[in-house]
């Protein structure tokens, strides 16, 4: 079959929407206009184009982004969690070479059967793991409350650039606010699940981007001017 003809000869070189085209009345939101409309700028937004400020704390600072807290906090874990395990480990290594020397112990046939009582190591084992217990929730409440009680950062803060503040802008950081945020931490590390909810809550939380532990102490974590 012949191909059918084209709808006229092709336009000239130049050609392009008269004087005054745009695009149709009532299209997008006052002041819009699409980047195609908008000569010298192909593919970008039109000048004037109505741009959503960035989240600013009630004081005006830039609010930490979730990458950032979640990387401080990473780092804050790693130290908080080696400094437990260098105490951890050498209690287990003197408690096992110890009290759990006879539980482990091969009778000889010679001799005859060894009775242990199970309760000889299972009730210090607990007690150990207890203290231990109370030992990380003792250097966690130093690392979060007593640590960044004047400056509002810890070591991962400090490192990537962002800081605790009151959300009251008239209000200095102190202990009770750090204290309350460490309430709702700790208990986190004890109800299963509760830690990801604290941390995952400011993605959707508006206007500031707070986590649990913020809203309970009344804070917000803003980024630290360069």
């Amino acid at each position: 079959m012949p191909t059918p003809p084209g709808h006229g000869p092709p336009p000239p070189p130049g050609y392009g929407p008269p004087p005054g085209y745009g695009p149709p009345p009532g299209y997008g939101p006052p002041g819009y206009v699409p980047a195609q409309y908008a000569p010298g700028r192909p593919g970008g937004p039109a000048p004037g184009y109505p741009v959503a400020p960035p989240p600013v704390s009630p004081s005006g600072q830039p609010l930490a982004s979730f990458v950032d807290r979640l990387l401080a906090y990473l780092i804050d874990g790693a130290i908080l969690g080696g400094t437990i395990m260098l105490i951890a480990i050498p209690a287990f290594f003197v408690f096992f070479a110890t009290v759990g020397a006879d539980f482990f112990t091969v009778p000889n046939p010679e001799v005859g059967t060894v009775e242990v009582n199970p309760f000889e190591f299972l009730v210090p084992l607990l007690l150990l793991e207890a203290g231990l217990l109370v030992v990380a929730l003792a250097l966690q409440y130093v690392y979060v409350v007593e640590l960044p009680k004047r400056t509002g950062q810890t070591v991962g803060k400090r490192v990537l650039k962002i800081k605790i503040i009151p959300l009251d802008p008239a209000a200095t950081i102190g202990r009770g606010q750090l204290a309350r945020r460490y309430l709702v931490q700790a208990a986190g590390s004890l109800v299963p699940g509760l830690t990801y909810l604290d941390g995952l809550w400011q993605l959707w939380d508006k206007p500031y981007q707070q986590c649990l532990h913020d809203k309970f102490a009344r804070t917000v974590v803003v980024k630290v001017p360069a």
